[in-house]
């Protein structure tokens, strides 16, 4: 196979089961509701069968340590510039700090990867979005619920993450692993017959999540200079950023090698959490709007930084 061919068979796909998402919904060939209980299956079952197949076989490396720590102190920064920048800048917009924060590992991040790279390779961006989901779910969804409902009680905080199929899927994954039970579950009579059930789902994952990805790109032109203003913002920051990292840390002092460049590049030009929309106050329509432009916008460019990589780099 000719490296060109192997670089057209690498990104076509994704570009055509993004493409096949949003021919559904200009079609019209399923409803918003449809969509919606795809999402369902995929954020709480493809999704995370994945990721506990992912972390349940994946090698533990204390250098994977200084990767949690990295991605949560990232996200951290990235909060407090946001809310600088939003003082700065004179944004009149509330929910700008938390578009400039936060990656969508979930329903685009493990998508790209499993796509371009095999399912094989999740792992590699399953642990270093480690640190992220710690953010996501301890900092990032507090500080939505205290804007909208003023809820700032941790016992409450931690229901939410320990309630998520994500998170659980990932716990389980890593406590099994530090077991030593990827062979026992593998080969048990019923815990092997588990697993295969669990390779099938995570399957489903990339031409899931990709269709719903397509079908969700709903750009409005109202607003669309101040969308602009936020993207260009994280990835100005970020892709140089991703550069540096994966330079200096990952393939200098930590030597982890290029399927981790790969999956630190790709979290870091990922666009904001898609959950944003959903934990917003009801009412403030012309927010949702600024909101649901920026994550749209960055999407699609998201995927064309990530198509070029791609090609750059087809095989890690």
């Amino acid at each position: 196979m000719t490296q060109a061919t192997l670089i057209v068979n690498r990104v076509l796909p994704i570009l055509l089961l993004i493409g096949l998402g949003y021919w559904i919904h200009q079609r019209r060939f399923l409803s918003d509701t449809a969509i919606d209980d795809l999402r369902k299956i995929a954020v709480n079952i493809a999704l995370p069968s994945v990721l506990f197949v992912s972390f349940l076989n994946i090698q533990m490396e204390p250098a994977y340590l200084l990767l949690f720590a990295l991605t949560f102190v990232l996200c951290l920064t990235l909060l407090g510039l946001g809310s600088l920048l939003k003082r700065w800048l004179k944004i009149d917009h509330e929910y700008f700090p938390f578009l400039v924060t936060g990656f969508e590992y979930g329903m685009l991040g493990v998508s790209l990867f499993g796509a371009a790279y095999s399912l094989e390779a999740v792992g590699t961006i399953a642990v270093v979005d480690l640190g992220h989901e710690i953010f996501i779910w301890f900092v990032f969804l507090a500080l939505l619920l205290k804007k909208r409902d003023d809820l700032q009680g941790v016992g409450q905080l931690a229901r939410v993450f320990f309630q998520s199929p994500v998170v659980i899927a990932i716990l389980l994954g890593i406590l099994f692993n530090l077991l030593g039970l990827q062979a026992i579950l593998t080969e048990g009579i019923v815990s092997g017959a588990i697993i295969a059930a669990l390779n099938f789902l995570s399957n489903l994952t990339v031409p899931l999540i990709l269709i719903i990805v397509g079908y969700g790109i709903k750009l409005s032109a109202e607003g669309l200079r101040e969308s602009l203003l936020v993207t260009i913002l994280r990835l100005g920051l970020l892709v140089p950023l991703a550069i540096a990292v994966n330079t200096l840390l990952i393939r200098g002092a930590l030597g982890l090698g290029k399927p981790f460049e790969a999956a630190m590049f790709t979290l870091l030009v990922l666009p904001p959490p898609f959950i944003i929309p959903l934990y917003m106050r009801s009412g403030d329509e012309d927010e949702r709007r600024y909101v649901n432009n920026v994550l749209a916008l960055h999407t699609v460019v998201s995927l064309i930084i990530f198509t070029v990589y791609l090609i750059l780099n087809p095989v890690i």
